[in-house]
């Protein structure tokens, strides 16, 4: 794997933009799709955010300051972009934050590219109903294996407060499991 400062050496020259972009997405787009998907849960929509996500790297990157991680500032984007997706679906259909977790749910048993078995549909249903804040905290920490410091960083969130959300969805998490089995 490249190193992040070479990507964006390499991005800052205009003879290797293009190049260092592509090395950038190589590196990161995976890892980006999922932190989208499992705020977004539907995979077309994911993949809307997602060029949206790297259209907007690619016009901010050669500004970044390089005072955080690169993946801490990429993820800062992809998850701010997806809760702006969510939010602009609400508006758009008119629709409660609930009613919005209701179709998300939904959608979820009825997608093709679901490719969890029961307990991890049951764990995606249990995440849905959380509040936003305890379900990225959630995310980033289970699944991303993040630290809270790094989590802090994204989400501009002190570490405290971090940890309270992360125990609070776990709590939440294991009596939706007790409570559907």
């Amino acid at each position: 794997m490249l190193d992040d400062a070479l990507i964006i050496s390499k991005f800052n020259d205009d003879k290797t933009r293009e190049q260092a972009f592509n090395l950038l997405i190589n590196k990161y787009q995976q890892k980006i799709y999922w932190q989208i998907r499992r705020i977004v849960i539907n995979h077309d929509d994911a993949d809307d955010v997602i060029q949206e996500v790297f259209i907007k790297i690619w016009k901010n990157l050669s500004s970044f300051r390089q005072d955080s991680q690169l993946y801490t500032w990429l993820y800062r984007i992809a998850t701010n972009e997806s809760l702006t997706f969510i939010k602009k679906k609400q508006t758009k259909n008119n629709i409660s934050l609930d009613d919005l977790s209701i179709k998300m749910s939904e959608s979820l048993n009825s997608d093709p590219y679901f490719t969890g078995n029961e307990i991890e549909k049951k764990l995606q249903q249990a995440l849905i109903g959380l509040p936003e804040k305890q379900r990225l905290v959630f995310n980033m920490r289970y699944y991303d294996d993040l630290k809270f410091q790094e989590i802090s960083d994204i989400l501009g969130t002190s570490v405290g407060a971090l940890k309270a959300s992360y125990h609070l969805a776990a709590k939440k998490i294991e009596q939706f499991v007790k409570t559907n089995d």
